[in-house]
């Protein structure tokens, strides 16, 4: 076995950045590096070496090694304790960088720096070497990458807290993986929300992290316990008045409570401390929206003064689509943006531009099925309700629902199409595109009964159709 051989063997054994794979695929790098600095400048906490670490790797994609060994340097001064244990993922990581930058005799000398470390450890008659910081600090490297990381962010804060269950941070880390994921899935029943306990924990035990506080906040507004949660996001406020972090949540807060002025007010002293934050950015964008659609209530009731909200109504517009453009253009990969920009779009009549954004948002790299089926759903909204068109509507609702995604949209895609069935049979009974839409939901939803003889109602209005006929045929050999 070669020599660069036997050290790459060697290195894929480490338990580091580099071996923990954080797919460059699944991260915009740049927007990542800007996080991460921005973190520097405003958190304050002991683990800020994990910080640097994330930035090294970042760094090593692209290819600046000599920055990378720099933040590594300075990861390494902040992260030294009694045991070394916190300097495992550091010198991991050191051993990588030279690897690649093809200096593989200090490469080595990192591996044999590990090496040394777990020699200790043993020493000290450890039942194993599985070291608690390494998953807290992964977990908190997967947090910040991607939501697709989000479930094993959670294992590796659970395994951190097996051998350490009252850390501060892991316990921080491990209520917020939770929250982040309850989010994805819109769990608003008490009996089902792990992290509203998880929340109230870690709180109890880091009281300073004000950051935390805003997520029990928000978690109890979820649960209709807005008032509860208030207490929580004033005093994260009185806390820290200028983490601009912390703020995003108060915001988000305010913005959902109806509180909209008061929510962009924190929001403009938030994006005044992070410029180029995407998520502040979107959050200004939602509050304009929000006033956006206040405005057309009152137009709609208030003849008198008509002109007055249609103003307001385009001045929303105008500032909504300004942020909504700034998202994207800082968070490429952020699907939610994208929807919200084309559907402002559509506000503002720009169909055209309209089109070419959710166009765009499908071409986006690595789309998880839940998030073609957010753009498809809304895709079809804007051809159905936008350009009043029904054929383009009904197809991008169909590929909505011939994706895998489960998404909150899922259920919406399948009422518009038998809204537009039913519709279409209410004006011909002989409709056979309707009555074919109709045989789709119900054999989407798994019901051959309806779905065989809505289908076989198609085919007897429509008898040369291929589609009603491959749908049917498929049916009945199934059952």
């Amino acid at each position: 076995m070669s020599s660069e051989r036997a050290l790459k063997v060697r290195l894929l054994q480490l338990n580091c950045h580099f071996t923990w794979q954080l797919l460059e695929k699944d991260f915009d790098a740049d927007e990542l590096e800007d996080r991460l600095n921005n973190q520097l400048e405003y958190l304050v906490s002991e683990n800020k070496y994990m910080v640097y670490n994330m930035l090294a790797f970042v760094k090593h994609t692209q290819d600046s090694y000599t920055e990378a060994i720099a933040n590594l340097e300075q990861a390494e001064k902040l992260c030294s304790d009694e045991t070394n244990r916190k300097l495992l993922v550091t010198y991991g990581n050191f051993a990588w960088v030279y690897y690649y930058s093809k200096n593989y005799e200090k490469s080595e000398i990192y591996l044999d720096k590990v090496d040394r470390i777990y020699q200790e450890l043993k020493k000290l008659s450890e039942e194993d070497l599985e070291v608690h910081e390494i998953y807290g600090e992964k977990g908190w490297s997967l947090l910040k990458v991607s939501g697709k990381y989000y479930g094993k962010a959670k294992e590796c804060f659970e395994k951190a807290l097996e051998a350490d269950p009252d850390n501060p941070e892991w316990n921080s880390g491990y209520a917020t993986a939770v929250y982040r994921l309850e989010g994805f899935t819109l769990t608003f029943d008490p009996s089902k929300c792990k992290s509203l306990e998880l929340l109230k924990r870690a709180v109890e035990l880091n009281p300073k992290d004000s950051v935390v506080k805003t997520l029990l906040g928000l978690k109890l507004q979820d649960l209709k316990r807005a008032d509860e949660g208030l207490k929580y996001i004033e005093e994260a406020l009185r806390q820290t008045p200028d983490l601009p972090y912390m703020l995003r949540y108060v915001a988000k807060f305010y913005r959902r409570a109806g509180m909209t002025d008061k929510a962009l007010t924190v929001l403009t002293r938030a994006v005044a401390l992070l410029p180029s934050s995407g998520f502040l950015h979107h959050q200004i964008g939602l509050c304009y929206r929000r006033k956006m659609i206040d405005a057309k209530k009152l137009a709609k009731h208030d003849s008198r003064n008509r002109s007055a909200h249609t103003k307001e109504i385009k001045d929303c517009i105008k500032k909504a689509l300004f942020h909504f453009e700034m998202v994207v253009e800082l968070k490429k990969q952020f699907v939610y943006a994208y929807i919200d920009l084309a559907n402002m779009f559509k506000e503002a009549n720009e169909y055209k531009k309209s089109e070419e954004t959710f166009k765009k948002a499908l071409t986006l790299a690595n789309l998880s099925e839940d998030d073609k089926q957010r753009i498809h759903y809304y895709y079809g909204m804007f051809e159905e309700y936008g350009r009043k068109c029904e054929s383009e509507a009904v197809k991008h609702y169909k590929e909505a629902l011939l994706t895998a995604g489960t998404s909150e949209n899922r259920q919406g895609c399948e009422q518009c199409l038998k809204r537009i069935a039913n519709r279409r049979l209410d004006g011909d009974p002989k409709d056979a595109f309707g009555y074919g839409l109709l045989g789709f939901v119900y054999k989407i939803q798994q019901n051959p009964v309806d779905a065989i003889e809505c289908y076989e109602k198609a085919l007897n209005l429509d008898p040369s159709n291929d589609e009603f006929l491959s749908s049917l045929c498929e049916l009945k050999l199934n059952i």
